[in-house]
């Protein structure tokens, strides 16, 4: 946001400092501490959070990386007779805090005036207690770990014997705990945390190659699901050698789950409240119009505590709530924090949205996804209606091919022909181009086998008619 740019020099100063063991209570009486240093006239918000990773990577029988790095700070902002500064520190050291809380200041002087810039007021919304916690993954060994990156990387080297390396294979985890509070009246504060495992394998058969992946996600190690990750990278690699291009055409295509999260997560930025007050989103001026087919509805819902981005609260303190985006093909609404429901004359929708203590809030999405179609139709039940087109199980060049101002869809993508709504030969070095305005009015099926993915967005089987596919 313009707006806040010109008072966005942050400050990086110092390491864990006295942060350690902090909990969620203990954040949030850091962020009270240092609110209660507001002078009259100011409006101050602190953001505090605390996070840890742990990434383990098997090659070969060997742990060829470990890491384990906590991330501690506080991001705060200013708002003076219409200015805003922020600035942070990677440090919840009480001195660092201040220097901080003088930074902002400063910048709150230098910034450009915004009638529209200002702090998230309690809007008196529900509250949905979400439980997006694992105590197990807070304790889990270290050794564990290590031992689920090793057996997955084994399972898929002896898998099949096409299958000639595994260039990687992974475990990742991360905690999160965060606290936000204001002199506007916020006071709020979460936690969350999921654990992964992925895996690539290279199939090969003469001078032909596949790479693919495979992968499982969870809120706990043991709910973690090795099998589907192996079986996943064995399958998605080895059924795709011989694959070569199609003739160029028009076909139905049908989107893997991971396809269609990719999509979607990109086509999520322009329900951005203030992008579309901006101009810069395809569906600005469109509120009410029919912009899908009937069967297609959004839901952006960080409520359901199946997402892994779940939360009670927004970045912003303001308890997050479910929307219906798209409802039957009609355009409902979009997502706002505080600034972008100023800027558009309507509250915001709890949609308040960080990169972590260094940034500050912006409108967007958490846990958006299709809703199934009644039937909850499998991955096979979606061929069986579309009977022949391209099935894509990847794309490529999503950021770059991929425009949500002026909707152009453009990626390379790789996958298997349908035929009599069965899999058929391997395709590989094709493009599928339209626009997202016209994939979405020519959606046909929206499948069940919903999956929620790494990111802001669900995955499931969708069909989407008429695609332009360029290949030889």
């Amino acid at each position: 946001m313009s707006e806040l740019s010109v008072g966005a020099m942050s400050s990086l100063r110092g390491g864990s400092g006295s942060s350690r063991g902090r909990s969620a209570p203990d954040l949030l009486e850091t962020a009270a501490n240092l609110l209660a240093q507001a002078t009259a006239g100011e409006e101050i918000e602190v953001y505090v959070s605390r996070s840890r990773e742990t990434s383990v990577r098997a090659f070969r029988g060997e742990v060829e990386s470990l890491s384990s790095a906590e991330s501690t700070g506080a991001g705060i902002r200013v708002v003076s007779d219409g200015r805003q500064g922020f600035a942070y520190a990677a440090s919840l050291d009480d001195e660092l805090l201040a220097c901080a809380l003088a930074d902002a200041r400063d910048n709150a002087r230098f910034a450009t005036r915004d009638d529209y810039c200002g702090l998230a007021v309690p809007d008196g919304a529900p509250v949905v207690a979400v439980d997006a916690w694992s105590s197990e993954l807070e304790s889990f060994p270290l050794d564990g770990k290590v031992t689920m990156a090793l057996e997955l990387e084994d399972r898929v080297r002896s898998g099949d014997p096409r299958i000639r390396e595994v260039p990687l294979a992974d475990y990742d985890d991360e905690i999160i705990e965060q606290a936000v509070v204001s002199t506007s009246g916020i006071q709020a504060s979460t936690r969350r945390s999921w654990c992964s495992l992925s895996v690539q394998a290279i199939a090969a058969d003469g001078s032909d190659s596949v790479t693919s992946s495979g992968f499982a996600v969870a809120r706990n190690p043991s709910s973690l699901d090795s099998d589907t990750a192996a079986r996943e990278a064995l399958e998605r690699s080895v059924r795709l050698l011989g694959a070569r291009p199609v003739r160029s055409g028009r076909l139905s295509v049908v989107m893997d789950a991971r396809v269609t999260a990719a999509f979607l997560s990109v086509l999520a930025g322009a329900f951005s409240g203030e992008r579309v007050q901006r101009g810069q989103s395809f569906l600005a001026d469109r509120s009410g119009e029919q912009v899908a087919s009937d069967a297609v509805s959004i839901i952006e819902d960080p409520t359901d505590p199946e997402a892994l981005g779940a939360s009670s609260y927004d970045s912003e303190g303001i308890a997050c709530r479910r929307q219906v985006l798209v409802g039957s093909g009609t355009l409902s609404g979009f997502v706002y924090d505080t600034y972008a429901g100023r800027l558009s004359g309507l509250p915001s929708s709890g949609s308040a949205v960080r990169s972590g203590f260094s940034g500050i809030p912006v409108a967007g999405c958490r846990a958006v996804r299709f809703q199934p179609g009644p039937e909850e139709m499998s991955l096979d039940d979606v061929l069986r209606v579309v009977q022949n087109g391209l099935f894509v199980q990847s794309i490529s060049g999503v950021h770059s091919g991929v425009n949500t101002v002026s909707g152009d869809f453009s990626v390379g993508a790789e996958g298997l022909m349908i035929r009599d709504g069965a899999f058929a030969e391997p395709v590989r070095e094709v493009t599928i181009a339209s626009t997202m305005q016209r994939m979405l009015q020519s959606v046909l099926v929206v499948g069940g086998d919903l999956q929620w993915l790494p990111g802001s967005a669900a995955g499931q089987p969708l069909a989407v008619g008429d695609l332009s596919v360029s290949g030889r």
